[in-house]
């Protein structure tokens, strides 16, 4: 049986991608969706909506939830703090929507994987905060913002982990898309992997069903098999979800 995957999208309130103009527009880059179609899943788009009866309803259609990255920041008002570098924020209607279906998600133990911005949304909340910028407060910060899809530096992955426990090794070596990172971890996740310069690369939810943020985008490494093998993990987990639904 396949498993229903619900997938956040973007939001452009004319500002992009360039034909939306000035209409409010909802997008994806379909590598997400091609990642949970390659590894035997359903991509479910979801759209933003506001009003929480429409929330519950979108996550009683779905096995397991993908937080997928944003090209923004988290508005880090969010995390009790204020901005402090001329970054885009994310749109508000976007990050209201995706932390209520994150809370919501992970009070009904909905499988879910957090993919860079995403796995950023999880720690938020949850109550942990971000590094604004890494490269400015992060001392010997590695580049983390790379132009292209290869792999750019090395993540080590804690033994005592759902991470390890999935990909059966303690190094390899990721893509890296991003200027923020994780500070604190937010209640009930824990570390699950670092790259060599400390940065948090990876947390998981300490107990219960599979909840696992990464901070790189594996839907772009389809020939590793590391990334094949988290999604993998991700849809089994979501596929047991429907089975034990009944659905």
């Amino acid at each position: 049986m396949k498993p229903t995957i619900g997938i956040t999208c973007d939001f452009a309130a004319g500002e992009r991608p360039p034909f939306a103009g000035e209409e409010p527009t909802l997008y994806l880059r379909a590598r997400y969706v091609r990642a949970v179609e390659f590894h035997g899943g359903i991509p479910l788009l979801l759209p933003i909506v506001s009003r929480l009866p429409l929330i519950r309803a979108l996550l009683e259609r779905i096995d397991g939830l993908l937080l997928t990255g944003s090209g923004p920041d988290i508005n880090p008002e969010l995390y009790g703090e204020q901005p402090r570098f001329p970054f885009p924020i994310m749109s508000p209607e976007r990050s209201q929507f995706e932390l209520d279906l994150a809370r919501r998600a992970l009070r009904q133990r909905c499988p879910i994987l957090g993919i860079c911005g995403g796995m950023q949304l999880l720690n938020v909340v949850s109550g942990g905060t971000l590094i604004q910028d890494v490269a400015h407060e992060v001392p010997g910060a590695l580049e983390h913002r790379q132009k292209g899809g290869e792999l750019s530096h090395s993540v080590r992955v804690v033994r005592e982990s759902l991470l390890y426990r999935i990909l059966k090794r303690t190094t390899f070596k990721t893509n890296s898309f991003h200027h923020q990172a994780i500070r604190k971890v937010g209640s009930g996740f824990r570390i699950s992997a670092r790259s060599t310069d400390g940065v948090i690369e990876g947390i998981e939810r300490s107990s219960g069903p599979f909840v696992l943020g990464v901070q790189w985008h594996p839907e772009y490494l389809l020939s590793q098999r590391e990334s094949r093998t988290i999604f993998l993990a991700f849809l089994k987990a979501a596929r047991g979800r429907g089975r034990a639904s009944g659905d």
